[in-house]
């Protein structure tokens, strides 16, 4: 076969799927072990070309006996792999413009992908587009086999095993994809009778990894056109097996309590066609973005009280009802599931029924601003650490008691982690990280966060920045400075790791 033009490059979908190191240590970071790859006509589902190779890390010794077990590729067989540079041209062909496909690879195999060419200096491939079939299955088929592994998926329609080998991975997640189609196109035809009082929902809900209670889920942002760059944060100590196979749900709300409830997408004219792959994809491609511009989301009530925060505030709207740790009274922190993005739900701290946000004054900075995780944009995730005073911890640790109640009662598995960071072998450990959400209008990137800096004349002005830059942030918000903040308390659910995070309103950073 001769090679593609650019017009065919367009039009073919690239499976691809890597096996990998598992990190037996925090940082230790994941190493590609096998690259297997499929180019697949979209309209006939047919391989037109594949490519394989095992790949030798830098470092056999990072080739653990847990690694050994889940892939069953050892240092022996891999010793004489060609290394990752060795083989980027194929990898890069196969990638570069296609438009890629895989399970669970927005999360893992892109940002692994991504990783291996910065490793080597070179850029990375970028995709027309990504579908990724753990989004598009939990989205459209639901949890019928019981979870979301592709290994669950191939026993439920009993087409083999999971080898956990790349090149046979691949194909079956093409034919696990296959299967579900047909199984959603014939309940289409007849949903009256194909889809009632059958033992699932024709309209799927996602579930907790832990117990399979229902958990209307996350807004996935799995299968849309992605920007350059692309990463996340991996939760230590997961297995990139169950990062591939979604183990980690993509879940930002909570599971909701109730149960049983049954709606037919097919038997309602008001709902949308479950196959139109253009609403869904617009759909998600949304909500992608609401984990960084939580800040766009409105308190239901407003507090009718005045703190001294609401006077520091004043010409600055929205920023009422912000209370200051000592005026809190912890009898009144409670949590309730509100919704949240497409009939999901989440965890929503409340003080006396009112939307809980703080405002803490002085705050000193411990770490300046972290940039290491970047969104779906290739932009940094912008944070950083404040010392936490003990006014501050003890409301937090009311606040983390009340929320991880309502996760754990609602089914979340998820290891809940706290809010404030403490290290015994510092004096004045307790920290606490504030996160700078970003807002995009347009092309534009945009802190989502209204930033002022306060003079020593005690003249506070509001900054205006001409252009996204967090090394010009960083500069601003130094360790050592002080800070006044102004946050909301966000909970989240995602990779089997759950808690609050304190997402910063406003800041007002003083000067020298």
């Amino acid at each position: 076969m001769g090679p593609a033009t650019s017009d065919d490059k367009k039009s073919e979908i690239c499976f691809f799927d890597l096996e990998t190191t598992i990190p037996e240590r925090r940082g230790q970071g994941f190493a590609i072990l096998e690259f297997g790859a499929i180019l697949v006509c979209p309209k006939r589902l047919v391989e037109l070309k594949t490519y394989s190779s095992l790949v030798r890390p830098d470092d056999l010794s990072s080739i653990s006996p847990a690694s050994e077990r889940c892939n069953g590729i050892t240092r022996g067989a891999i010793a004489n792999a060609p290394s990752f540079s060795q083989i980027a041209d194929q990898v890069h062909d196969f990638l570069h413009g296609r438009v890629w496909a895989g399970h669970n690879i927005v999360r893992f195999d892109c940002v692994r992908i991504r990783e291996a060419f910065e490793k080597i200096g070179r850029p990375a491939p970028e995709p027309k587009g990504i579908i990724d079939s753990l989004a598009l299955l939990t989205q459209k088929f639901g949890r019928r086999a019981g979870n979301m592994k592709m290994a669950t998926l191939a026993n439920y329609f009993e087409i083999g095993k999971q080898t956990h080998r790349s090149l046979d991975d691949v194909r079956l997640n093409l034919e696990v994809l296959k299967y579900c189609a047909t199984v959603l196109f014939l309940e289409s035809s007849l949903p009256d009778i194909l889809t009632a009082e059958g033992p699932v929902s024709p309209r799927p809900t996602t579930r907790s990894s832990s117990n399979g209670m229902s958990s209307p889920e996350w807004p996935s942002p799995n299968m849309h056109t992605l920007s350059p760059s692309l990463t996340s944060k991996i939760v230590p100590n997961s297995s990139p097996r169950d990062l591939e196979n979604g183990e980690h749900d993509h879940v930002i709300s909570l599971p909701t309590c109730h149960t049983g409830e049954v709606n037919s997408d097919a038997s309602d004219p008001a709902q949308r066609d479950p196959f139109d792959m253009g609403l869904l994809r617009n759909e998600i491609k949304t909500e992608a973005l609401q984990s960084d511009i939580t800040m766009e989301e409105k308190p239901e009530l407003e507090s009718p009280g005045m703190s001294p925060a609401t006077a520091m505030a004043e010409g600055c709207s929205g920023y009422a009802g912000f209370l200051e740790p000592d005026e809190v009274s912890k009898t009144y922190i409670s949590a309730s599931l509100i919704p949240y993005n497409c009939g999901t739900h989440r965890v929503k701290l409340l003080h006396k029924d009112v939307a809980f946000q703080l405002f803490c004054p002085r705050l000193r900075v411990r770490f300046g601003i972290y940039t290491k995780f970047l969104d779906q944009a290739g932009r940094p995730r912008l944070s950083f650490v404040v010392d936490a005073s003990p006014s501050l911890c003890g409301v937090l640790d009311a606040c983390n008691e009340v929320a991880k109640k309502v996760s754990e009662d609602c089914g979340s598995g998820s290891v809940w982690r706290h809010v404030v960071a403490s290290n015994p072998h510092y004096s004045n450990s307790p920290t606490v990280r504030l996160h700078i959400p970003t807002v995009v209008k347009g092309d534009t990137a945009q802190y989502a966060t209204e930033i002022h800096q306060k003079d020593r004349s005690g003249t506070v002005q509001k900054l205006v920045f001409s252009k996204y830059d967090p090394a010009e942030l960083g500069n601003l918000l130094r360790t050592g400075i002080f800070v006044d903040a102004f946050f909301g308390l966000d909970t989240y659910d995602y990779q089997q790791s759950a808690g609050i995070r304190l997402v910063a309103k406003k800041l007002v950073i003083h000067s020298d």
